[in-house]
């Protein structure tokens, strides 16, 4: 019997899921591999688990599916889900990835806040007064 792992991660509007199983070490994000996966900045977020990983990283297959929000976040919310996904693969990754960044496994709860009535652009910004 093979076992799957499948993990989520969230990072404001995008929604990554992760599926883990035994395999040969392929990692695809949005059916396309990970290598190529564009911009560069954004695969290195993703790369971070699988190189603290090390020689786990081999034995399995990912796969990872991404919808809303921006490429940044989305890349974040796939880092969250895959090193979730790895860390039930094998326990003794947990600490290693909170030693390295707390939010491997922890998402960011912080989201976008709302526009208030009667504001001008931003959500905080109120209408000038002038008394002259």
């Amino acid at each position: 019997m093979v076992k799957l792992i499948q993990t989520t991660g969230k990072r404001k509007r995008a929604i990554a899921r992760a599926v883990l199983k035994p395999g040969k070490g392929v990692f695809k994000i949005n059916n396309s591999l990970i290598d190529i996966y564009q911009p560069k900045m954004a695969r290195l977020k993703l790369q971070e688990p699988l190189i603290l990983a090390g020689d786990v990283v081999k034995g399995v297959d990912v796969k990872i599916n991404t919808t809303g929000g921006g490429y940044m976040a989305q890349a974040e919310a796939a880092r969250l889900a895959l090193a979730k996904a790895l860390v039930q693969h094998t326990k003794r990754l947990e600490k290693i990835f909170l030693n390295y960044d707390r939010h491997l496994l922890v998402a960011d709860v912080r989201r976008k806040e709302t526009h208030k009535p009667n504001t001008h652009g931003k959500a905080r910004a109120k209408r000038q007064k002038s008394y002259r």
